[in-house]
């Protein structure tokens, strides 16, 4: 009686001990909620204040979805902590969930919530009130061009600039210079402006008399070269006056024997000063001057009018040179513009490679897929979820007349235009099955359907099949059959055959097969890259989410 009475008290203070020890409670503000709506799902915890709580992470609430999850709450009660935390629940599909029991780690013991029940109801509508119309038509959508404009927009900003450029500095009229200008007058009026900057300039106030002389004489020189004898410049005195005597003597040009004289006299005396340092007065000088000018106006007169044929020449010459100066713009804004899209190859080709410059210039079918605009969707049922370059379209089924009422069989394909690229997705359904079929049952119409897709491709000419199997599992963890290899794949409406690569994706459910069909030409480095993708992005639904779904359906 006495060791009775000692397990009773020993029990009632190891509950005292265990309630006093900590305490965890859970609850929601409500148990029903329309589908998209959100309940709070608050957890309380009592413990003492040297015991480290954990709260639950992530998404352990499923089939409900967490939200949010706000801060913990603490507020103190003498010795202990009463923290509290509330998470924010939600589910977009209709029907009666059940929220899992929750886990909390409470210094080294752990502790589960009670589970919960919720109810997820759809949004009534009331269909009586609600005006029906017609199915509408299935209408065409222009697909998105990406952003080709952008490109266009860089590459006529770039051809502009480019073309200013060579406007600016090669084809555009330029300002002529003072030096341009003046090498444009006529040579006598050249002279004269020679001598009036002569008279301007400041040599006779700073006693630059060889200075003067050289200026003066080169005034004359460079009018008799250009207009009465052309060695006028690099002749000495004594061979210049030799020359023009000879002129005078030959009747070649009118020279008065007076105009010889001073010529020769101021030549000389030129010559002194820039030799001998001979010091003329300025008085002298000034003759000098005066005597030059109009020596140089007596050369003038004496020149002869030009004949037809001269001015003709003069004119001809003229073009010619017009034309070899806009023939010389042309070649350089030719040789510039090449060697600015040669430095543009070059750079982006040393940036991308040279084959990818080339393709995006010429144009290639598996870039334009590759970087096109994709296009997520689900084919068949069950259905294959995958991304690719353009939408499947559906096949008209072909099944044989002794199948008919076996199976049910749905293909969907796409084909680049260069046959690079193939896609197939294939669904088999099994008709009038009874049960649930083993997993030996459904191997064996697996590998079935594989031979029957590599039949009809030896059938289709297709030679060289060499063939590998693993198994393999998509993104969301569903276990299917990969069968791949290469083959000579022929081209249509031709005997010629390209080397590609295929690869066979097959998933199985009681009553399903699954077939996605990848071929690629093995050359072409846009349509491995497709492929990857497209590999990348197949999903499918295990059977314990079918079961799920159709559980809440």
């Amino acid at each position: 009686m006495i060791s009775r009475q000692r397990v009773i008290l020993f029990l009632i203070s190891l509950l005292i001990s265990l309630i006093s020890f900590s305490q965890v409670t859970s609850k929601v503000d409500t148990t029903k909620i329309r589908i998209g709506e959100q309940l709070n799902y608050k957890i309380n915890v009592e413990a003492d204040s040297s015991a480290l709580v954990v709260f639950p992470e992530g998404q352990t609430f499923l089939p409900l979805e967490a939200v949010e999850a706000t801060e913990v709450d603490t507020t103190r009660k003498d010795s202990r902590f009463k923290l509290s935390r509330i998470y924010k629940l939600t589910q977009f599909d209709s029907g009666s969930y059940t929220i899992p029991r929750q886990k909390i780690i409470i210094g080294e013991n752990t502790f589960f919530t009670d589970s919960l029940r919720v109810d997820v109801g759809t949004v009534k509508v009331d269909t009586t009130k609600q005006k029906l119309y017609d199915i509408k038509p299935i209408i065409e959508v222009e697909k998105s061009n990406g952003n080709w404009w952008i490109w266009l927009l860089v590459s006529l900003a770039a051809l502009a600039l480019v073309a200013f450029l060579l406007w600016w500095f090669i084809w555009r009229e330029k300002p002529l210079t003072e030096e341009e200008e003046i090498a444009l007058l006529p040579p006598y009026d050249r002279a004269k402006l020679a001598l009036k900057k002569l008279d301007d300039s400041q040599y006779l106030m700073r006693s630059e008399v060889k200075e003067y002389y050289s200026e003066l004489t080169i005034i004359i020189r460079k009018y008799l070269d250009e207009k009465v004898y052309d060695r006028s410049l690099e002749s000495t005195t004594d061979e210049l006056i030799q020359r023009l005597q000879l002129l005078k003597e030959g009747n070649q040009f009118p020279l008065k024997a007076e105009t010889i004289n001073n010529l020769k006299t101021i030549l000389k005396r030129a010559d002194l000063v820039k030799f001998a340092k001979s010091a003329p007065d300025e008085a002298l000088i000034e003759m000098d001057r005066v005597t030059i000018e109009k020596e140089l106006d007596n050369v003038k007169m004496a020149l002869p009018e030009p004949s037809e044929e001269e001015k003709l020449l003069d004119q001809k010459y003229k073009e010619e040179q017009e034309r070899k100066k806009k023939q010389y713009k042309v070649i350089l804004t030719v040789a510039i513009s090449v060697l600015v899209l040669s430095l543009t190859v070059v750079g982006f080709g040393l940036k991308y490679g040279f084959g990818y410059v080339k393709d995006t210039v010429i144009g290639h079918e598996s870039k334009r897929l590759l970087e096109g605009e994709w296009v997520e969707s689900a084919y068949g049922y069950p259905p294959v979820y995958i991304a690719t370059p353009e939408v499947l379209k559906r096949l008209q089924d072909t099944i044989s007349t002794q199948n008919e009422n076996k199976i049910d069989k749905t293909t969907f394909v796409f084909s680049a235009e260069n046959k690079a690229v193939e896609i197939v997705v294939e669904t088999i359904n099994f008709k009038d099955l009874d049960g649930k079929q083993t997993q030996e049952d459904i191997e064996q119409k697996v590998n079935k359907s594989i031979e029957d897709i590599l039949n009809r491709w030896e059938a289709k000419n297709v030679s060289n099949i060499i063939t590998k199997g693993e198994q393999f599992i998509t993104p969301n963890a569903v276990e299917g059959l990969k069968t791949f290899g290469s083959a000579n794949f022929p081209f249509p409406d031709s005997n010629t055959t390209y080397k590609g690569e295929y690869a066979i994706f097959s998933f199985a459910t009681n009553d399903a097969i699954m077939h996605l069909t990848l071929v690629w030409s093995e050359e072409d480095t846009y349509a491995n890259k497709i492929a990857e993708r497209i590999i990348s992005s197949l999903e499918l639904k295990s059977d314990e989410q079918a079961e799920l779904e159709n559980e809440e359906n």
